[in-house]
Formats: C-alpha cells, structure tokens, sequence
C-alpha cells in the first residue's frame, strides 16, 4: 500500500475546492445524524458496543486458532483457502486463479482489500477487465480515482459530474436522455451493470466478517451488487484481511447490530449475505468454485504491539463520519486507501511511518472518533504513539521541534508560562481581523472560527477564587 499525497498541501486545496465542500456538508450533516437517530432508539447499544470489543479482542487473543477453524471448515464446505503475506503475493493469488478458470472479466463487489493491493491496474495489466459493481466504486473506476470514503466511496462526487461521467462512458446510449436527478442515475448504472453481472467470468466480494464455526464469508450491502457477484459467475473470489475472523454465527450478530449503526445509521443493512462454499448439488444458482484469499500485509506485525488494538477496527467509517478533519478535508487529501482517524493509525502502519509522516498529525484529537467507534478503538492513543515515534525518528519540522521546544521550555517555568497564557487571552480577545495579523493564527482562522477568549486565564481566576 502506498501514501501518495503530501497532506498539508493536499488539505489546502481541499480547503479551496467548493463542490468538495459541499459534497462534505451533506456527508457530516446525514451520517452523524443517523447514527445519533439510530442508536437512540436502541437502549442496549453501549452493552453490545462492549461485548463487540470482547469479541473482537478474544479472537485477536487467538487468531491463529480460529484462522486454521475457518480454514478448515472452507476445505469441508468445498472451497480453498489462499494465505498471502503482502499486497503482491495476493494479486498474483487472484490473478492465478483467474487464468486457471479462463476469466477475462471480473465483477468486483466493494473490496477495501482490493483497494489496499492496488488489484485493478494489476488485473488490467494482465489481460483481465475488472467492473465495479458498487455504484460509488463504479463512479470513481470511470473517472479514474480511489475511493475518497470507506463506506460512501463516491461521496465528494456531485450528481451532476456523476452524470458528465456516465455521458462520457456510455456513449451508445442516447446523447438527449435526462440524467438529472439520482433515480435516473441509478436506472443507467443498473441496466449497464446487469450485463457486466450476466456475463462475468468471475466475481469476487470483500468480507465484512469470516466465521470460523462454519466457513462462511459475510457481506453487508445496499445495492444488492454482492449478491449478483458471488452468484452469477462460475467462480467467487472473497478477498480479506486475516482480522476478519470471528468464532460463532452469534458472534456474528452482535457485530451486525452495531455495524450498520455506527455507519449508515441503518438498524441493519438492506442486504447481508452469508456464502459457505460452491455450488452444492441441490442447490439451484450459486459459484462452482469458491476461493478465499486471505492477506496479512503486516497485520500480524501488529499483534501484541502498541497499535494491536486497531485490529478490532470493523471498517464502519464512524471515526471518519465524526472527525472535523476529514469532515473538512475530504479522504483524497489522506492520500491513502484508509483515510480519517482509521486510516491514520493503519497508514503508518502499512506504508511505514515515513511514508505517513503527516498523517499521525492529521487530528485535532478531540477524541470524537473514539467515541463514535463500535468496538471502542483507542484512536487518540494511537495516533499520539505514531507522534512520538515520528519525533523520535527525526520525521518532523524545525519549526514544529522549536514550538515544542518552546513550549516545553515555558510548562517548566510556571511564571514564564502565566505570564505568556495571560498575553495569548488578551490577543485572543482581540477583533478577528487584527488576529488574522498574528503567525500562526492567519492559517486557522482563514477556514474556520473559534469563540473570542473572554475574562482571565485558568490560573488567574482560581489563584483569586482561592484568595
């Protein structure tokens, strides 16, 4: 996995883009607000958000044990298991088992997986023509992007460059129809896309979870594109992180209540599909050939470390519909597959922190993210972890090693430092246009606003309410 994307320079522009921002609007004002809905009508929620996080932590305390079940119980249900160490060996993985079947196009269902190896240019560069099948996914595969959200891929698309795209792409149909309002986009995505379904040589789905007890791959969706792509073809491919592990089908459950909450605000997903193996002899549709690719790409390195608890992550997107950074940036600005809090954590993790030198510092660490995510994520912690390795490892600017030194200078004189916090008070009361005048405040102040600083510092007001 790589991080393409200088983030300071990358968030100005975004910054300055007003369709994003838009786009971004809508996004912060719909999904918080769901979530909020939908966990309101649910008195249980915080219950299961802790068995979800013992969940996840018992099968991350046993992971091996419960990856060799799900192994074998595929094997007995009739299909194969593939274990892939990085990003390369998994698209020669996938690719091997296209030329074994003679696959020349491939219908993918929505594979944050797929996107971490950079699976699409692989398979072209081959001889093999992937089609997106998730509405959001197809989008951004036509107008040549990575997803800009893990959940909502297409989400800084506005309905109108949807339509110039589709104009572009679909030039056999009629150049006068109408494609102005979301249900005529849908229409045209749908009767294109059910061709790609029918003729498919292959299909391949992500995995929202993987359960041991059965062998059985979980999807949860909306459009139902994972069903037609793991149904239609002779072969299905399921591609996922060795995390995805649980031990039960009532494990299961509980995951699946909290999961559509925390990320649509849905009580559940309209679609969500178990698979358990090919095609049996009674049964009436179904794959003739099941495979499941599992990756590590340095998920294992992370168990028993400092960044172990980002394994329990589900990949619901709460921590990015929560956090005021990526609400105001956009996930393109992150450079990375994973943007938001989540991605922050995984993409020095993955990349290597000098790859993801900013990303770490992309957080107001408001702590938002942490109390938004399902399985109680540690997220601030985390990214102050990957701060301080990135201090210690020389990754950061002079000029953020002297403000810290400064600072660290003043906390160690406590009258140098009330004498500066009651200097700072009184410019921070100061009208906003002479305070767009002063270092360090004219960059903040350009995009966004805070509340003018009123009365005496802390310090002062409880030295005289002590007398």
């Amino acid at each position: 996995m790589h991080v393409t994307t200088d983030f300071p320079a990358a968030a100005k522009k975004a910054l300055a883009d007003p369709s994003l921002q838009a786009a971004l609007a809508r996004m912060r004002n719909g999904f918080v607000t769901a979530r909020a809905t939908a966990v309101a009508r649910l008195p249980e929620f915080e219950d299961l958000r802790d068995r979800a996080q013992a969940i996840r932590d018992h099968v991350l305390q046993n992971l091996d044990a419960y990856l060799e079940r799900f192994e074998a119980n595929v094997i007995a249900a009739g299909g194969q298991v593939h274990w892939c160490r990085d990003a390369a060996e998994a698209r020669q993985t996938v690719l091997n088992i296209l030329r074994q079947t003679g696959a020349k196009t491939f219908a993918k269902g929505k594979s944050m997986v797929g996107e971490e190896i950079e699976l699409n240019p692989y398979l072209e560069a081959n001889g093999v023509r992937p089609i997106e099948t998730d509405l959001g996914e197809y989008i951004i595969q036509l107008r040549h992007e990575t997803p800009s959200h893990i959940i909502a891929p297409a989400t800084h698309v506005s309905k109108e460059q949807v339509a110039e795209v589709f104009r572009a792409a679909h030039g056999h149909l009629d150049v006068g129809r109408p494609l102005e309002t979301p249900d005529s986009l849908l229409a045209e995505a749908r009767e294109i896309l059910r061709k790609e379904f029918l003729s498919a040589d292959a299909g391949m789905t992500g995995a929202n979870f993987l359960i041991a007890e059965t062998g059985t791959s979980v999807i949860v969706t909306n459009e139902g594109n994972g069903d037609l792509s793991q149904t239609v073809p002779k072969t299905h491919i399921v591609l996922a992180g060795i995390e995805k592990v649980v031990p039960t089908l009532d494990d299961v459950s509980v995951l699946l209540r909290v999961l559509a909450r925390s990320a649509t605000g849905q009580e559940i997903s309209t679609y969500t599909t178990f698979s358990t193996g090919p095609k049996r002899a009674t049964d009436m549709d179904g794959p003739q050939h099941y495979h499941v690719v599992l990756l590590d790409n340095g998920r294992s390195a992370l168990l028993g470390g400092q960044f172990h608890d980002m394994l329990r992550c589900i990949r619901c997107g709460a921590c990015l519909n929560h956090c005021p950074v990526y609400g105001a940036v956009g996930g393109h600005a992150y450079g990375s597959v994973y943007p938001g809090p989540m991605g922050s954590v995984l993409s020095p993790a993955f990349a290597g922190i000098e790859a993801a030198k900013h990303l770490p510092h992309a957080s107001t660490l408001c702590g938002a993210c942490e109390a938004a995510c399902p399985v109680r994520i540690p997220l601030p912690k985390m990214l102050r972890a990957w701060r301080d390795i990135s201090f210690e490892r020389g990754l950061v600017t002079q000029r953020s090693k002297l403000g810290l030194a400064l600072w660290s200078f003043a906390a160690r004189n406590p009258a140098l430092y009330r004498m500066g916090a009651a200097i700072a008070a009184k410019i921070l009361q100061k009208p906003r246009a002479i305070l767009r005048l002063v270092p360090g405040l004219s960059g903040w102040l350009a995009t966004r606003d805070f509340p003018a600083a009123q009365g005496k510092t802390f310090m002062a007001q409880w030295k005289a309410k002590r007398g």
